[in-house]
């Protein structure tokens, strides 16, 4: 009797990247991924591979979901400068109000894989550009429109905001103190002139 899929994949995956968002790719088993999927040992082998395939999948749903559709739903709601920003906001309130320590995904595995996985390190590398890009093109846009002085550097600037907006992600981890944070988001708005 050929095997059955009795699960749907995506909320499968959706679990286990919470899993891994949560305790780090070391941290989880694949115990933790059964228990919290809901499926049993072999479907996830089936479905998804092993455990490091399994974590490029759940990387790529976040990068989909908490990369791709919340820049442009940024990008939607907002003006350049004030989509800029508000990603600074979203993160203070996720950490603040939302109480969650989880931080980023992405920035997680860049502190934990990237210094050795390749694929994961090229993975987060071009998440990470994506980023950037997002502030590039937010202050090139609030220049033609006049949001932002002329003399902003757009790639210095956007690389300057990426860097703050890592580090707003790793203190909402460790220090996840609504002071710390708000300091962090009004040095972005500040470099925005």
């Amino acid at each position: 009797m050929p095997w059955e899929k009795n699960f749907d994949a995506d909320e499968a995956l959706t679990k286990a990247m919470h899993a891994f968002w949560a305790r780090g790719y070391e941290a989880t088993s694949i115990n933790d991924l059964v228990d919290c999927m809901g499926i049993n040992r072999g479907s996830l082998y089936a479905t998804f591979g092993d455990k490091h395939s399994l974590f490029l999948g759940a990387l790529r749903q976040y990068r989909a979901v908490h990369l791709h559709d919340w820049v442009a739903s940024l990008t939607r709601a907002h003006g350049p400068r004030d989509g800029i920003v508000a990603a600074f906001e979203q993160a203070i309130a996720a950490a603040v109000e939302g109480g969650s320590c989880s931080g980023c995904l992405l920035v997680n595995t860049a502190l934990e894989l990237s210094p050795h996985d390749q694929e994961v390190s090229a993975f987060v590398r071009n998440s990470l550009i994506e980023m950037e890009t997002f502030f590039r093109d937010g202050i090139e846009r609030g220049q033609a429109v006049g949001e932002i002085p002329a003399h902003i550097a757009p790639v210095d600037t956007a690389r300057a905001l990426l860097g703050l907006f890592i580090a707003m992600r790793v203190f909402s981890r460790s220090r996840p103190e609504e002071s710390l944070l708000r300091s962090v988001a009004n040095q972005a708005r500040a470099m925005l002139g």
